[in-house]
């Protein structure tokens, strides 16, 4: 749909009080503009905090967190504290936004145990109570978007046998694959994909995956700035048109100006 934006985010990338209520302002405005917003965010590193300050440990197989069930019940009460924030920072900027986990709007399916190799071993590795995105509510969306509310979503979901934490990435892709979204737009820690990190000039203004895959290769796009493509890469195979790399710590504009024709805002991939 030509006017619906997915807006995906995460801890690292609006922190604090400041960048939240930056980003609800550059959302109004959006809005304002004639633009549809959904907002799926993530919460990972406030996760870990939490898990840290009550003593529990991350379980991990092959660098892959485990959510067990005290780990579920960490995600769920932080996710939800995150979205009430965002929630309340968007009201205050005259949204009228709507909080809700995403089993509100979409179905899931639980995880199956897989095979990772560990050190040169194969490994089971069970999840546990980790799921993924397999159908969404389109009329439940459409109908807040055509009331003019926006639904802002944390990753939580369930399937018969109860609640499961969900990648906020494969979250969003899902949701912005079901509805057709214009553009999924990542909003990160960074300004999009640079050839050269220490020289902003550099910006990519727009790749192919398989420009990206070269890049990879080449060692341009490394470190922690390889997860950050690859969930662009899943939000476009689960059939996104083109997700938008953009940087949540500029101050001039996180998303305000990407309605704007000639404008070249981030690092836009497409297939």
């Amino acid at each position: 749909m030509d006017d619906i934006y997915l807006l995906k985010f995460g801890g690292n990338a609006i922190k604090g009080q400041e960048d939240l209520d930056r980003l609800s302002k550059e959302v109004a405005g959006l809005i304002h503009d004639g633009a549809r917003i959904i907002l799926v965010h993530g919460g990972g590193p406030e996760i870990n905090a939490e898990m840290e300050r009550i003593g529990l440990v991350p379980k991990k197989v092959a660098g892959v967190r485990i959510t067990d069930d005290a780990t579920l019940d960490v995600a769920e009460r932080v996710l939800k504290g995150i979205n009430d924030g965002v929630v309340e920072a968007l009201i205050r900027a005259d949204v009228d936004a709507v909080g809700m986990p995403g089993m509100d709007i979409a179905s899931f399916e639980r995880k199956k145990p897989y095979v990772v190799n560990e050190d040169g071993v194969d490994v089971l590795v069970d999840l546990m109570n980790v799921g993924e995105v397999t159908d969404v509510d389109l009329i439940r969306i459409e109908t807040m978007l055509k009331e003019g509310k926006t639904p802002v979503i944390y990753p939580i979901g369930k399937d018969e046998r109860g609640h499961l934490n969900v990648n906020a990435d494969s979250m969003a892709s899902g949701i912005a694959a079901g509805i057709r979204c214009r553009e999924m737009i990542q909003i990160t820690d960074v300004p999009g994909i640079l050839l050269d990190i220490d020289d902003p000039s550099s910006l990519q203004t727009c790749l192919t995956l398989e420009q990206v895959d070269g890049l990879i290769a080449d060692g341009t796009i490394s470190g922690g700035m390889v997860p950050k493509v690859e969930a662009c890469r899943r939000a476009l195979l689960a059939g996104v048109s083109k997700v938008r790399m953009v940087n949540g710590k500029d101050k001039k504009s996180i998303v305000s100006d990407v309605m704007q024709e000639g404008v070249e805002h981030g690092t836009v991939i497409t297939k």
